[in-house]
């Protein structure tokens, strides 16, 4: 049987932060390889907000995509393959997939969380349609609009009061469940404009007769193929209208490869790092989401980027500490210290075109 491949970097996790990691470790001359199960949660957005220079056209399964086919010009190894265990293998990590098996010098933990959803039959189906989970994302869109939050938690009360930066037109429904937010957030609810619901969400309905509301252009509002929410039915037998709102229910982290490799976790589950993406088990870094859960897609991409240096920073040879350089031999030291094959494409790659990854339309005119 063959070797397992190796790696200097392992990248577990295809969103924003582990793509950008695993960019720039495969820049900077190591060995790299990312694996990403299919579906991966940031490929389900229908619309990427606040990325500077990237048009809102583009969705999170669009940027991916581009994405991988960078790492894979730069030199990397792209896996759709969900990883099912990671454990150390005396100095190196065998990352132990679905469908095969690698071996690496560092790994990167870029696993993300889950949403704890609203429990609300059909309402999920919206998701990026009127649904939301990301104030700082998608509270732009809900402008001057009427507007729901989902929830009965300190944080749903909040967020509400949060939404009024955008609209006047704020609905916090309880779904029937008893408010658990402090005194001191009941009276800041009562002196704001939030009307409160306390009658049971069941069920969701689309915007228009049960169908999209297709735009001038000929698309549909919340993607090709996309219904957006018209609003929701209460157990009272109302049914309210709404542009969109957001579900506070809370964030389970993506963390059983972190806590199987004995990494430090924050009292919320995040993965505890330092700031450049060091978890407290030597040679194991996590980025994105599964540190923070902030959300934030430019947030992810800094994550990456800083944990792509650092990992460079720890795995170059060059230069020589200067305590051990009387046990160097200087016609000893093996330069270029970047893998020769990714060397190879440094070369092919001054004489491109066109690069892969978004470009202006017109560069092919």
């Amino acid at each position: 049987m063959p070797d397992p491949p190796a790696y200097e970097v392992a990248v577990v996790g295809g969103g924003p932060a582990g793509l950008t990691t695993a960019l720039y470790t495969t820049r900077l001359g190591h060995r790299t390889a990312a694996f990403e199960r299919v579906g991966g949660r940031h490929a389900a957005v229908d619309n990427v907000h606040n990325v500077l220079g990237v048009s809102e056209d583009v969705s999170g399964s669009e940027l991916a995509e581009r994405g991988v086919r960078q790492l894979e010009e730069y030199g990397a190894d792209y896996h759709p393959d969900s990883v099912d265990a990671v454990e150390r293998d005396g100095d190196r990590f065998r990352i132990e997939g679905a469908h095969g098996t690698a071996t690496a010098e560092r790994v990167v933990l870029a696993t993300g969380f889950s949403d704890e959803g609203p429990g609300v039959p059909g309402l999920e189906r919206f998701t990026g349609r009127g649904l939301h989970y990301c104030l700082h994302c998608d509270a732009y869109t809900l402008g001057d609009g009427a507007t729901f939050v989902l929830g009965h938690t300190e944080h749903a009360a909040q967020v509400a009061m949060l939404l009024l930066h955008f609209t006047d037109d704020v609905t916090l429904l309880t779904d029937d469940e008893a408010p658990e937010w402090s005194d001191e957030t009941a009276a800041q609810l009562e002196a704001h404009p939030v009307e409160r619901v306390d009658a049971e969400v069941i069920g969701a309905f689309a915007e228009g007769s049960g169908g999209s509301t297709v735009l001038e252009e000929g698309g549909v509002r919340g993607g090709p193929a996309g219904e957006w929410l018209g609003g929701l039915t209460l157990a009272d037998g109302t049914e309210r209208e709404f542009l969109g709102g957001f579900a506070v229910y809370g964030l389970e982290y993506n963390n059983r490869l972190a806590a199987d490799l004995g990494c430090d976790l924050a009292d919320d589950g995040a993965v505890a790092v330092d700031e450049v993406g060091r978890a407290s088990e030597d040679g194991v870094y996590a980025v994105g989401d599964v540190t923070h859960g902030q959300n934030q897609t430019p947030v992810a991409l800094g994550d990456g980027a800083r944990a792509g240096i650092a990992l460079h920073r720890d795995l170059r040879a060059f230069p020589v500490d200067a305590d051990a350089l009387d046990a160097v031999d200087p016609t000893d030291l093996r330069v270029p210290g970047a893998a020769a094959e990714l060397r190879a494409r440094m070369r092919r790659d001054r004489g491109r075109d066109h690069h892969a990854g978004l470009r202006d339309p017109r560069s092919d005119e």
